[in-house]
């Protein structure tokens, strides 16, 4: 099972800095606030927190199997193979993938911005899958609402890593690049099957109600979360 957090701005805690659901450990909140709206998501779709793996994470290219819930330092993937274990991925602008190939139950979550896209985190999880028991063809991938080319202005340091047919340079005054074409293109050339990839499609900084963004809200940008749970046969 997976689902996707939204920014709920009707959703209230007293003393929160940041409107909304937020999520976010890196967030400008209160700690506590934000473990007890985690907390209230997770008990909202019927998981148990200390089932949730969540990570610390710092745009690398670091990919952890686990087997348990918790917070994990210094990582960006998530792979289990365990029954119970729900992955999560805290995101606003950048992409949560979610990954699953059900018949060999093996799933993933991934954080992707244009850090870990160059990085390859993308190939580097489906490899891991592949190693505890996934067969690629078998994997459904799911890419939430994040940062759509149109927004994702960037400098010539970044654009550069991106393959050309990815970079607009032409209809904006400073390159913009397309990091939904790259990741469902990583999926592709991993071998994932066209039909079996799902793209929201949903840009973070056009939606102010639904999503959070912070390129749009800087320091005062929530966090949502992007969770898939391999659940017990």
């Amino acid at each position: 099972m997976s689902w996707f957090s939204y920014k709920n701005p009707d959703f209230h805690s007293e003393g929160a800095h940041i409107e909304g659901l937020n999520v976010g450990f890196s967030s400008n909140e209160d700690q506590h606030i934000v473990l007890s709206h985690i907390h209230s998501l997770c008990k909202s779709i019927g998981i148990r927190h200390r089932d949730l793996a969540l990570a610390n994470q710092i745009h690398s290219s670091n990919v952890l199997v686990v087997d348990r819930g918790g917070v994990y330092p210094n990582v960006d993937a998530f792979v289990s193979k365990t029954p119970g274990v729900a992955l999560g991925i805290q995101v606003a602008d950048c992409g949560a993938l979610l990954l699953g190939d059900f018949k060999n139950k093996v799933i993933a979550a991934v954080h992707s911005g244009w850090r870990g896209a160059v990085g390859e985190i993308v190939p580097l999880t489906i490899n891991k899958m592949i190693e505890v028991g996934a067969e690629i063809h078998e994997i459904n991938a799911y890419l939430s609402p994040c940062l759509g080319v149109h927004n994702f202005e960037v400098g010539e340091e970044v654009s550069s890593k991106f393959p050309g047919h990815l970079v607009n340079n032409d209809d904006y005054e400073k390159p913009h690049i397309d990091m939904v074409g790259l990741l469902k293109e990583q999926l592709i050339d991993a071998g994932v099957l066209t039909s079996n990839i799902e793209t929201d499609g949903r840009c973070t900084i056009d939606e102010d109600s639904l999503f959070y963004s912070y390129r749009r809200e800087k320091e005062q940008s929530g966090r949502m979360l992007a969770i898939i749970k391999l659940n017990k046969f």
